[in-house]
Order: structure tokens, then sequence, then C-alpha cells
């Protein structure tokens, strides 16, 4: 038989997976290392469990655990190799779904950023975090978190921009 702390994380963990498997693609544009850090995400709120009813936010807190593991995958030197072709696929412009287009489009634009504009404005948009929660969980202040919000949009509306004069 399961302990009682053992079945709470259990529900907790089942009940947020899909949403922080989604967060973590939207981090990493890969969904094998989003489940890697989805893992690493959940493994360290394991071990800290016992101690969640000191925890204010527990969704803001294992976001937190998820954005830092992921940029801290971001420094590892094995993940600053790139493939020889790096040029995406040819994007289904013609389909019969042209939001197909459009998030292909959207995807390539997000890999292109730094891993840290491209934090903020998942947890900013996606997660849809103030600029406070978001400071806080990248360990940065809260300028930071406006100025890296704003030069990551003026980015991704240069790339549209860029998309419509095709």
């Amino acid at each position: 038989m399961k302990a009682p702390d053992e079945l709470e994380y259990r529900e907790f963990a089942l009940a947020r997976m899909p949403v922080l498997r989604r967060t973590a693609y939207l981090l990493c544009n890969d969904w094998h290392m989003a489940d890697d850090l989805v893992a690493t995400a959940l493994d360290k709120l394991y071990r800290v469990w016992h101690r969640r009813s000191h925890i204010a936010n527990l969704d803001g807190y294992v976001n937190m655990i998820l954005s830092r593991a992921w940029l801290d995958e971001q420094r590892r030197p094995w993940r600053r190799e790139w493939l020889a072709n790096d040029e995406a696929p040819d994007s289904p412009a013609d389909s019969a779904d042209s939001g197909v287009a459009d998030r292909l489009d959207l995807d390539r634009w997000l890999e292109g950023l730094g891993p840290r504009r491209r934090a903020v404005l998942v947890l900013r948009f996606y997660c849809d975090l103030t600029v406070e929660e978001t400071a806080e969980i990248l360990g940065v202040s809260e300028g930071t978190v406006k100025s890296q919000t704003a030069r990551a949009l003026q980015t991704l509306r240069a790339q549209a921009t860029k998309r419509t004069e095709r």
C-alpha cells in the first residue's frame, strides 16, 4: 500500500503532466527533451513533496523547476552541437489548413530565440504568468523580464513581417 503522501504526489503529477509536457515542448521544441525535462522536474518535486505545505504556489514552483532545468540543459557543452543541415523542411504553404504553416513558422521563430527570451515568452504568454512570477521563476529582475519580452516580441514581429512580404 502506498503512503498518502505518495498517492497525493501521483495525483498531482498525473493531473499536471499534459500541461507540463506542453510547456516543456514550447521551451525546447523537442518532444523527447520535453519528456526528459518533465521527468527531471517531477523528480525534483518528489524530493521536496513532504514540504509542499510550505510552498505557496505549487504550480508556480513546478514551472520554476521546469524552466531552470531547461536553462541548465542549455548550458551543457554537448547541447552546443548543431546539425550541419539545420534548414527546416518545406512548410505546407498550400495546405488546406494554413494554421499548420503558421504553427511551423512560430515554432521555427521561437527556436531562433535565445534561451532566456524563449523562456520569458513561454512563461508569460503560454503559462499566463505575471512579470513578477516570471522574474521569480527565472531568478532575474522584473526589468529583465520586461526587456527580454519586448526584444523577443520585436524579433517575432520582424520574422512575421518577412513572412508576409514573401
